[in-house]
């Protein structure tokens, strides 16, 4: 397991595929995405070494309906009392009302995705319900409250979340850091334009910590990371 600490509420699990994160508040924990299916046992092992139990969660938050953030979304909600949050035009995605629409890809995402999908499993994911429905500017009630923002684009609901406190973003998708840790706009989007100007209205928030579905968080200099990666957007 590898849990790393950002912040003295937050930590990431870091995963071969779309990263999960833990913030600790009095009341138990908030998770934002679960992982490939089958990650569960990992996560419970994440919040015990927290000094939590399962029972502990209290929110689980789904940045989009792709299978390696909502994976394990079905096992986690089954844990207790969990509000599942979703953007509203993801909802019915998530718990399989509908099936979400494919990216539009260009020439090397095609040969990109085509590796992952090799060294990746392709294991079934199982619906899960969608307590409440988010709409933008609503608010989660973790940290002094986190701000629901839509970012369409990587998908059509697309959800980031912002606490203006201690000035944390979590990107979903929609902004991505590659292995040498440079940030680019985020892969294998559905709409390329839309999430060019969601990664613009993440930017202008100016996070001092960034959290991405994939790649190493920022924990420094991260709006200026930020501004420059939106520097080199397509206009």
């Amino acid at each position: 397991m590898d849990l790393v600490r950002l912040h003295p509420s937050l930590h990431v699990l870091r995963m071969p595929v779309g990263h999960i994160y833990l913030w600790r508040d009095p009341d138990g924990l908030t998770l934002v995405d679960t992982g490939v299916p089958g990650s569960a046992p990992l996560i419970e092992e994440a919040v015990r070494a927290l000094g939590h139990t399962p029972a502990d969660v209290r929110r689980l938050v789904l940045t989009h309906f792709h299978g390696d953030h909502t994976g394990s979304a079905a096992d986690v909600a089954s844990w207790g009392d969990v509000v599942v949050h979703a953007h509203r035009d993801e909802a019915a995605f998530i718990r399989g009302e509908a099936e979400g629409p494919p990216p539009q890809l260009s020439d090397w995402e095609r040969d990109l995705l085509a590796r992952v999908r090799a060294g990746t499993r392709d294991d079934p994911v199982a619906p899960v319900r969608v307590d409440r429905e988010l709409a933008d500017g609503d608010v989660v009630e973790m940290g002094d409250g986190a701000l629901a923002l839509a970012v369409p684009g990587h998908t059509p609901g697309s959800l980031a979340l912002y606490l203006p406190g201690p000035r944390v973003l979590f990107t979903g998708d929609t902004i991505a850091r590659t292995p040498d840790g440079e940030v680019i706009l985020g892969v294998f989007n559905a709409d390329p334009a839309a999430a060019v100007d969601s990664f613009r209205r993440q930017v202008a928030l100016e996070p001092e910590i960034v959290c991405f579905g994939h790649g190493e968080p920022l924990t420094r200099d991260a709006a200026a990371l930020l501004t420059a990666a939106a520097a080199r957007l397509p206009d």
